[in-house]
């Protein structure tokens, strides 16, 4: 039957479906058993399909967001783009990682860390030296856009100046489309639209600070700019955060920040039961004793936070259950749950009881004219 079926193909299916219609049914039981263990065969696994592997339960886990307050903790003495990439493996291990937001004002995205200034003042410097020839570099400086090889840096950033406005073409091009023809642009310039990004990302200098809203962006995070006004980039954080805490988006909130005005929206959060980790570089401040984890930026780089957090999600763990195994009272519920909806009467209750209690009193008390209860019968009997 196998054979018959793998030869045949659609014929056999359709004798199959002829020995329906004349109600051979013996042979039918026959056609289909066969047919099943040919289909069988076929198949790779006789296992569980992958449809029904996914409908297996899996341990739920937290949905966390991420609130930087770039304006109060910029990432000062690591790159931008690792400091995220590493901020966000850190709050996986909390759960899945859903929101991520970064909130500053724009001074802290023009401003740039003293690393950086004397990072630039060595590159200017050097390039100096090698125009003059008194330094020349071991390896060639390469385009990553073309492969073009250079001796001198300024001559790569000169020539690189070409992909520059090959880029702006490529932008205005899929700016003037609509429709069916924009996708079709983006699809056809969007491996030479990054391979230009990753380049210009070391050889040119941004204009504005050090490129740190393009790189957190870059990360994944969702960048805001909020006005130059005192505690604008505050307020709007955590206005954001009671938001999600309003509509239960979150169960775990991770943020970034040594400011102790956020103190009372981590009260807020575990008063609502949910998980706060604070991450910043002050060890003893207000913010890190209120939360319930606390890390620096040196173990979120290192990787000791990301270590850590098994051992504090345990801790949370063990929590939950000592708090589902506690015992309150609570005689509302108990009526519901019991179907207790007449009300007790406390007073009738009262004086039913006391009425019993009289009544078992008298008929224990010994009446007076019967006989002591220390004489017998046969002493009474004697004595008449």
């Amino acid at each position: 039957m196998q054979e018959y079926l793998h030869g045949h193909g659609f014929s056999g299916i359709r004798t199959i479906l002829h020995l329906i219609e004349s109600r051979e049914l013996q042979a039918l039981t026959t056609c289909i058993t066969f047919y099943r263990y040919y289909r069988l065969e076929q198949s790779e696994n006789f296992g569980p399909s992958h449809s029904s592997r996914s409908l297996v339960q899996k341990d739920t886990q937290n949905n966390v967001a991420i609130f930087w307050d770039l304006d109060n903790k910029p990432p000062k003495s690591f790159p931008p783009y690792e400091a995220a990439i590493r901020l966000k493996k850190a709050a996986s291990e909390f759960g899945v990682v859903r929101y991520m937001l970064a909130y500053a004002n724009r001074h802290a995205f023009s401003y740039v860390p003293p690393e950086i200034r004397e990072q630039r003042k060595e590159r200017k410097m050097l390039n100096q030296l090698e125009n003059k020839g008194i330094v020349r570099s071991s390896e060639p400086y390469i385009c990553r856009v073309c492969g073009r090889k250079f001796y001198y840096n300024d001559k790569l950033v000169n020539h690189f100046k070409l992909h520059e406005r090959e880029q702006k073409k490529r932008l205005n091009q899929i700016e003037s489309a609509r429709g069916n023809r924009r996708v079709k642009l983006v699809a056809k310039f969007s491996m030479k639209m990054e391979k230009y990004k990753n380049a210009a990302r070391d050889i040119l200098t941004p204009k504005v600070g050090y490129g740190l809203a393009d790189e957190v962006k870059r990360a994944g995070f969702w960048v805001r700019t909020v006005p130059d006004k005192p505690q604008a980039a505050d307020i709007a954080l955590r206005n954001r955060m009671v938001d999600m805490m309003d509509r239960r988006q979150v169960e775990c909130l991770v943020l970034v920040s040594d400011d102790s005005d956020f103190v009372e929206v981590v009260k807020e959060a575990k008063l609502r039961c949910l998980k706060t980790v604070v991450i910043g570089d002050s060890n003893d401040g207000a913010l890190k004793r209120t939360a319930d984890a606390g890390f620096s930026w040196q173990e979120i780089m290192l990787g000791k936070a990301k270590k850590e957090a098994v051992s504090v999600v345990g801790r949370w763990k063990d929590r939950d259950v000592l708090k589902r195994l506690e015992w309150t009272y609570n005689p509302e519920r108990d009526r519901k749950l019991y179907n207790l909806d007449d009300e007790f009467d406390t007073n009738s209750s009262d004086s039913d009881i006391e009425d019993l209690s009289s009544a078992e009193s008298d008929s224990c008390l010994p009446n007076e004219k019967s006989k002591a209860w220390w004489e017998l019968d046969s002493d009474s009997g004697a004595m008449s």
